[in-house]
């Protein structure tokens, strides 16, 4: 016979009874325990072995029964036995075992089972070679739930159907094949008891004087504490791990009743309070009654207590609730149940009381949620489920991981405060509105990094003199309200150097100086800060038709010329800013009519598993579907964005600028060249009228006749030749410039009661909308801007 065999084992009668009282299994010590083979009693009733006035009413409710009975013989004899059956599997079948008095298991006087049981200090029982049980002492048979005379003979499988037997047969047969001790670790609860225990079996094989191993001695042993105080500290690394993995309070709550269930309890609710109603800023002790947000939670069901209200709900507490009072003594609360009646401890919202399962909670412990100084809410612990309520050890171990989980929201918290300061910062800096030019349509998009922070990405479209417009895109390195900050600061100087029209290598040249500036004044004493950001400035003039463009350590725009293909604009690689020192050149290109220019950050083309080059490639494709967007350029930004960007989010700023640009006609602009004659400014204001008469503005003429007298005049007068005069309009403005190879720039100055002259600026500036003046390569230009009335 083979210890893998147990059923067919002789030194016990055993025998299978199915769901319906008939005798399904017979094994060769029943035949010898009552004389019946197994073809003459299998698939009859078992109550027919039952001896004469032996009643058995119903087979046994538990798992496990044992007891004595009489069984009859084949012969017609009454046997008395002693008789343990429990349950097999799901199928309602019973197991009968009964050890048979002639069985070989050993005396209790043995030497074999007398040496291992005098000398074992705690629950010990002895296997023989065919894994049947020897000897145990009263220990292990009052941890068993059975008599220790009754258990000799008997198998770990013939005591229970549970798992860890067959299991811990598994570990006696290795321990008798190699003769080495073997240790196996199982939860579960002994007979009798109310909760489960952890229990450590050492098996150990018992040699004779020859060393052969003859049998296995197993001690049985209770260490349920040094078993939860390794749960703790799985409890306590995977919470470091788990919890506080992204800036966000909601999140960071929810991974705290997330690690927490069921581990440690088997409900978790997160409550914080409002900082709204102490000023924004959580006091360090709230008083009461205190009102709480449920910002997480977690049950190990579906209809755990509490779990109704969901997330978002604000409820009142009074200072009779555990919630309460844990925040107002700044430690652990652990109270029973939860009261019935009136005096219930929320005294709002109803909803969590009289759900599933709110009879059986036994045991709830309250733990503040502090960190620096100040108390953000409350985590609820709670146990209906697990029938052992909470103990000291399990106060410790919330206090540690809500410790470690309130530092994370604390962070979040501050996180999520500076975002929305930087965020709200940065919308007041960047335009709400595209202005609208003859120049180009624009469109444009900015998302804030999902997760890293604000960060100082911006853009601009600036109208400057003669129709012309300058477009800017920039990315100041870092994140948060220093950021934002730093970017107003740059997008307030593109707009001063701008409105002087200096061209872009010009311009990005006194920025590199600016930020060169702003990392010193950053800089703590004795070190120099950190301010750096890229930049590309762009101007193209609608009359021309040509666009000017420099960069500074920033993407090249992509080109998407009118029935072409979208291509990279090529244009030198100028240095980021603020690396001082190192020139910046600009390029040029004639722009069709209907071309668009896309700007944008690197944000945009470049995330994690991305490379620039893929970034660009799926730029020119999103691009390419912008004529069957109808040329929308609204459109053409989403299809963009939905392109490039990941479903969660940029994991950087992105800032993305679309201009189309237009053609100024060439009948909406004269161009007359002026002698240096004063003599021929009357024929010249003249020409103006006829071509004002022309293009239907004869409205504007007087205006404009006076404005034109007096910059030409003045060009005459103070300027160098050759001199130019150029009028151009659109629908809403006229322009008119006089351009000179005098080096001197004009200034508005008063002019005193008695002088004869210096009011011709003064005039110009009353009659007109705006003027100004701009170097250019010849000298300098003069210009004032006139608004047309409305058709």
């Amino acid at each position: 016979m083979s210890p893998d065999n147990p059923f067919d084992d002789p030194a016990a009668a055993r025998a299978v009874i199915d769901a319906s009282g008939t005798v399904a299994g017979w094994n060769e010590g029943a035949r010898h325990l009552l004389g019946y083979s197994p073809a003459e009693i299998v698939g009859r009733p078992a109550a027919g072995l039952l001896a004469a006035g032996t009643a058995v009413s119903a087979p046994p409710d538990g798992e496990r029964w044992s007891g004595p009975l009489t069984l009859r013989h084949r012969d017609g004899r009454a046997v008395p036995v002693w008789l343990l059956a429990h349950r097999m599997g799901g199928d309602g079948a019973w197991l009968a075992v009964c050890p048979l008095p002639d069985a070989p298991g050993g005396r209790p006087d043995d030497p074999l089972t007398g040496a291992a049981l005098s000398q074992s200090p705690c629950a010990t029982v002895v296997f023989d070679e065919r894994l049947r049980i020897h000897g145990v002492n009263e220990a292990m048979a009052a941890l068993i739930g059975l008599p220790a005379d009754r258990l000799r003979g008997l198998r770990a499988i013939d005591i229970g159907d549970r798992p860890q037997n067959a299991e811990f047969e598994r570990y006696l047969r290795e321990v008798l094949a190699s003769g080495r001790a073997r240790e196996m670790q199982t939860y579960l609860k002994a007979t009798g008891e109310h909760r489960a225990h952890a229990w450590l079996a050492r098996m150990a094989p018992v040699t004779d004087a020859q060393n052969r191993v003859r049998g296995v001695c197993v001690t049985v042993h209770d260490f349920s504490s040094q078993y939860l105080a390794r749960e703790r500290l799985q409890l306590l690394n995977e919470a470091s791990v788990s919890i506080g993995t992204t800036l966000d309070v909601t999140r960071t709550a929810q991974e705290l009743a997330t690690v927490c269930v069921p581990a440690l309890a088997d409900f978790v609710g997160v409550d914080l309070l409002d900082p709204g109603q102490y000023g924004g800023e959580p006091p360090s002790r709230p008083a009461p009654p205190v009102v709480l947000r449920r910002t997480a939670y977690r049950s190990v069901g579906p209809d755990g207590p509490e779990a109704a209200t969901g997330t978002g709900t604000a409820e009142e507490y009074a200072a009779s609730s555990p919630q309460a009072a844990a925040l107002l003594a700044g430690r652990a609360v652990v109270v029973p149940a939860p009261p019935a009646g009136p005096e219930r401890w929320p005294s709002r919202d109803e909803r969590r009381h009289g759900g599933p399962g709110e009879r059986d909670v036994h045991s709830t412990m309250a733990v503040p949620l502090q960190a620096r100084g100040i108390t953000l809410g409350v985590a609820v612990f709670t146990r209906f489920r697990r029938p052992d309520p909470f103990t000291e050890d399990d106060v410790l171990l919330a206090e540690e991981v809500t410790a470690r989980a309130a530092v994370c929201i604390d962070n979040a918290r501050r996180f999520s405060r500076e975002r929305e300061t930087a965020l709200a910062l940065q919308r007041s800096l960047l335009p709400r509105s595209l202005p609208r030019t003859a120049a180009v349509e624009a469109a444009s998009r900015y998302l804030p990094a999902a997760r890293a922070g604000l960060g100082g990405d911006w853009f601009d479209v600036i109208p400057l003199s003669g129709m012309r417009v300058a477009m800017v895109v920039g990315d100041v390195v870092g994140y948060g309200v220093q950021a934002s900050a730093t970017m107003g600061r740059l997008r307030t100087a593109v707009r001063t150097l701008a409105d002087i029209d200096l061209p872009p290598d010009e311009l990005l040249t006194h920025l590199d100086d600016l930020v060169t500036r702003l990392s010193a004044e950053s800089g703590e004493e004795g070190r120099p800060g950190e301010v750096g950001a890229s930049c590309l400035y762009a101007v193209y003039d609608p009359v021309s038709r040509r666009c000017a463009l420099a960069r500074a350590g920033h993407p090249s725009p992509v080109m998407l010329p009118p029935g072409g293909p979208p291509r990279p604009v090529p244009l030198p690689s100028g240095p980021p800013l603020g690396t001082g020192g190192l020139p910046f050149e600009s390029a040029e290109l004639d722009l069709p009519e209907g071309t668009v220019l896309s700007f944008y950050t690197d944000g945009l083309i470049e995330s994690h598993g991305r490379d620039a080059e893929t970034g660009h490639r799926l730029l020119c494709e999103a691009l390419a579907g912008y004529e069957h967007a109808a040329g929308s350029l609204e459109e053409t930004c989403d299809r963009v964005l939905r392109t490039l960007l990941p479903p969660g989010g940029a994991p950087d700023d992105v800032a993305l600028l679309l201009a189309r640009t237009r053609g100024l006609p060439a009948d909406q602009v004269a161009t007359w060249d002026i002698p240096a004659d004063p003599a021929l400014v009357a024929p010249i204001r003249k020409q103006v009228v006829d071509q004002l008469d022309a293009w239907r503005l004869t409205e504007a003429a007087f205006t404009t006749e006076l404005v034109v007298s007096e910059l030409v005049t003045n060009a005459i007068r103070y300027g160098a030749p050759p001199i130019r005069l150029r009028l151009i309009h659109d629908a809403a403005t006229l322009i008119c410039e006089v351009s000179d190879a005098g080096p001197t720039a004009p200034h508005l100055r008063r002019a005193r009661t008695w002088d004869e002259g210096g009011r011709g600026l003064l005039l110009v500036a009353q009659l007109t909308h705006r003027w100004g003046s701009r170097h250019t390569a010849e000298g300098k230009t003069i210009w004032a801007e006139l608004g047309l009335p409305e058709e």
